[in-house]
């Protein structure tokens, strides 16, 4: 993953900050010629019907941090992504969609009227053999699509034996889909298919995602003394300064401010009386609700997240000589297969290495003379919090810090385990916390000898669903840098990547926004020699209501693999 540049390279690298460059102004000229609000905001225009993107939100330039001239420490060996490894995330992020201008929701597909059928169902199947269906997507008139883009799910269940098992769904571009799926336990399943968003929708989530950026805004506090000496809190509109995330289109408008070491700036609206320098705090500030009046049918109740009436004929699954499970030893670089394991019992069973269940001793074992740094969002926390009350002897330190910002500690000195958890930064949509507290992921790695007795766990996707991928791309691109650093300085370090998981369905945070930056991440770290901790699919096919924050049972065998990694056999 590591690449030098030669001069053909730095030839292209120049014409590629050029043309970024030349893009850059024209979408400023664009913004200004907008109708604006008083607060710089764009006016809602009532479209009569839903304009597709000319994208996907990644362009064929590779992205650029606000100030080129930055080279983090960590990445003098790694100039960024190859410009192969670029079209490959391009290709991986690419969904496709209506062929056509959609006017009226009736020209969706209809949860109601599309179908599935299995295919060539037999009278048994072998325990592991494969089974495969065909999914028909239908508008509300009840005539068959003609082109792809819908988001389904699919799995095989059974109630009674609390199995499930997640279906790898291929797009044929042409409104049928085909779902694969492995049979992993021995007695009767059934199949489910549900859509989790239209062809439609996601070209509304599409067009969102790459022009509406300021839909979820934050806060800055700002405190100090006003001119006649009394103390004075004012609170400004802030967000990421990135292409296209504008927070107003008057000059000289906004305080910015650089990370020395990232290049990445966040920017609020001036205060009216205090300095730019007077920023103490930070929160979410809310969000702003700018759908067209047709995207908010498209992505109502009626619309989304919804099981299809298919093929309900039981399969039954005889047993056999196959052996269900993976033998191979957890180690980093093992890819995630589909499925990447399946319930029974309530009991996860992992098919991407020989992961094993931890009891409190078991997981105390494990984590003795570790020094373990957990990093990202709520859902990453979840697995701090957990391991807290896992190991009796782990004791939580109280920092008077921030509970959703960090940093959090705790220690177990008897077996010399310390857990730490720390935000990966700004954008964070957390509660009033200090803006000193906010560390970005990348230049936390940086300031970490590592070794072997250090794990590294970070997640990042939650926060970042509201904005152009080119900006994730850039954020994943500087936790790489930082990674590769880190393991080429300390090769036995161990560094864990969770996954995104399933949760909300909605246009701030929703699961497709979540898929295209799951696939972002894992693809630019193929090969850097991590463990990608896939929770993804576990969240997916559990019976269990799904939450962004999923359910206790669920994060029990999520650590049961953590620990596997951490402690392989």
């Amino acid at each position: 993953m590591v690449a030098a540049l030669g001069c053909g390279h730095i030839l292209q690298h120049g014409f590629r900050i050029l043309s970024l460059g030349l893009l850059f102004f024209w979408v400023m000229w664009s913004y200004t010629c907008e109708d604006r609000k008083g607060d710089g905001r764009p006016l809602p225009r009532p479209f009569s019907q839903l304009h597709m993107p000319n994208s996907d939100g990644l362009t064929d330039q590779t992205p650029k941090p606000n100030n080129p001239k930055v080279s983090p420490a960590s990445a003098i060996n790694d100039p960024g992504f190859s410009a192969d490894e670029w079209d490959q995330m391009l290709k991986v992020v690419h969904w496709g969609g209506p062929d056509r201008q959609i006017t009226t929701a009736s020209m969706s597909t209809s949860p109601n009227h599309s179908t599935f059928v299995i295919n060539d169902l037999k009278g048994s199947y072998y325990l592991g053999e494969e089974l495969h269906v065909t999914i028909v997507a239908k508008d509300f008139t009840k005539t068959p699509k003609s082109y792809g883009g819908d988001f389904f799910q699919a799995k095989v269940y059974s109630d009674k034996l609390k199995a499930s098992v997640f279906g790898e769904v291929l797009d044929h571009q042409n409104g049928t889909y085909s779902a694969r799926f492995t049979l992993p336990w021995v007695g009767l399943a059934s199949v489910a298919v549900r859509l989790i968003h239209s062809s439609e929708a996601v070209q509304a989530l599409k067009r969102h995602q790459s022009t509406d950026s300021n839909r979820v805004f934050f806060s800055g506090y700002y405190v100090g003394n006003d001119p006649q000496g009394a103390q004075v809190e004012e609170r400004m509109v802030c967000n990421i300064k990135w292409e296209g995330v504008v927070l107003s289109s008057k000059k000289d408008c906004c305080c910015e401010y650089q990370d020395a070491h990232t290049g990445l700036t966040w920017q609020c609206l001036k205060p009216q009386t205090l300095p730019c320098n007077a920023l103490v705090y930070h929160s979410i500030g809310g969000k702003h609700f700018t759908m067209t009046a047709l995207e908010q049918e498209l992505m109502d109740s009626q619309h989304v997240n919804r099981w299809l009436k298919g093929d309900s004929r039981l399969i039954r699954v005889m047993d056999s000589n196959t052996t269900i499970g993976v033998r191979e030893s957890c180690k980093p670089g093992l890819p995630t297969p589909i499925p990447s394991g399946f319930y029974m019992n309530d009991v996860w069973t992992s098919f991407v290495c020989a992961a094993r269940h931890f009891a409190a001793d078991d997981t105390t074992q494990c984590l003795k003379d570790k020094h373990i740094h957990i990093m990202g969002d709520s859902t990453c926390r979840q697995w701090f919090d957990f391991l807290i009350h896992a190991v009796p002897t782990l004791k939580r330190m109280d920092l008077h810090s921030a509970y959703q910002v960090g940093p959090q500690m705790a220690v177990d000195v008897e077996n010399n385990i310390d857990l730490h958890f720390r935000s990966h930064g700004l954008p964070l949509r957390s509660a009033k916390a200090p803006v000193v507290s906010l560390h970005y992921i990348s230049n936390e790695i940086d300031n970490l000898a590592g070794g072997p007795h250090t794990v590294v766990i970070f997640s990042m996707w939650a926060h970042f669903t509201n904005y152009p991928l080119s900006y994730y791309a850039y954020r994943v691109l500087l936790v790489r840098r930082a990674v590769v650093a880190l393991l080429r300085r300390a090769p036995e370090t161990k560094v864990i990547i969770k996954s995104a998981n399933t949760g909300y369905k909605d246009i701030f945070t929703g699961d497709w926004y979540s898929m295209q930056l799951d696939r972002i991440l894992r693809e630019a770290f193929r090969g850097v020699g991590v463990y990608i901790l896939d929770v993804w699919q576990m969240t997916a096919c559990h019976y269990n209501t799904e939450d962004i924050h999923p359910a206790p049972m669920i994060i029990k065998y999520e650590i049961d693999i953590l620990l596997s990694f951490i402690c392989p056999k």
